[in-house]
């Protein structure tokens, strides 16, 4: 069986499943962290659907196509006819809904059928909606709302890590510094981007808040899709390694603000209007 071929017969009415076909659109890159050992996934809890066969295909093929507005709530999804479109069966639809419904994505309700739920009950900080999100037409909104939550939890975090580390935790946020420093130097942005990512969400998890530690799979998520400057650090510069290291030493050291104010240089050098466009704190 095969997930969203292409539909055989005569182009469908308006307003049907059938033409929202998925087979020509590029499917997002899932990407695979080599260097990525346990510490780096402690505290991932996700409801990521990805490399689950023809369920998850599914939920993603259903997923992207409600998220950029293919799919609306002019009209009921019917199983039949998502199981006829996309060759599966009952159970893989059935099951995909299900999911679907998880993150707000859906309603099933009796007499009405499933229908997809406005934006405002959907779960944007699941991982695979944020995934979706940055293909999508939401793209930049998704961008700068990630960017300002960075800039209201980060910098805290920080602060809360300095001197909690673990020393194997901060051994591996060392590894981190150097291998950015040799993908900076060799100009490799998918390396340095990756060990960006585990980087931050480290920190996150060294804070000692269980809520932050939660919102590290969305931090490392949000670094993750799309490219552009809201979701990574910076390009890999001499600059951007500096300031990343003065952080991790600032952690190791117990140095709270040092490590607060690393935080804050390394948001403020994708995001230069920050400052300006985020209230600061009111003072107590």
């Amino acid at each position: 069986m095969t997930v969203a071929r292409p539909a055989e017969a005569a182009a469908p009415g308006a307003g049907e499943l059938d033409r929202f076909s998925y087979a020509d659109r590029p499917t997002p890159p899932v990407p695979r962290w080599d260097g990525e050992n346990d510490l780096s996934r402690v505290g991932r809890k996700t409801t990521s659907s990805r490399g689950r066969g023809l369920h998850g295909q599914l939920v993603q093929q259903l997923g992207q196509m409600i998220v950029s507005g293919d799919l609306g709530a002019d009209r009921p999804l019917v199983p039949e006819e998502i199981g006829q479109r996309f060759e599966v069966s009952r159970t893989v639809v059935r099951e995909s809904l299900r999911v679907l419904e998880a993150k707000g994505l859906v309603s099933a309700r009796p007499n009405v059928g499933t229908r997809v739920r406005p934006v405002s009950d959907w779960n944007l900080l699941d991982p695979d909606i944020i995934e979706w999100r940055a293909f999508g037409p939401q793209r930049d909104e998704q961008r700068r709302e990630l960017f300002e939550m960075r800039w209201a939890i980060e910098p805290l975090a920080a602060r809360l890590a300095a001197g909690h580390g673990r020393e194997e935790v901060q051994q591996r946020l060392v590894e981190m510094t150097e291998i950015m420093t040799h993908s900076a130097a060799q100009g490799d942005l998918i390396t340095f981007s990756r060990a960006d990512a585990e980087l931050h969400s480290l920190v996150l998890q060294m804070a000692g808040n269980r809520m932050l530690e939660h919102l590290a799979s969305i931090v490392g998520s949000s670094l993750q899709v799309s490219g552009g400057p809201a979701t990574a650090c910076e390009r890999p510069s001499d600059s951007s390694v500096s300031v990343h290291a003065r952080l991790v030493e600032a952690l190791g050291t117990g140095d709270g603000s040092a490590a607060e104010a690393a935080m804050r240089s390394l948001l403020t050098a994708v995001h230069p209007d920050v400052e300006h466009s985020v209230p600061a704190p009111r003072e107590h």
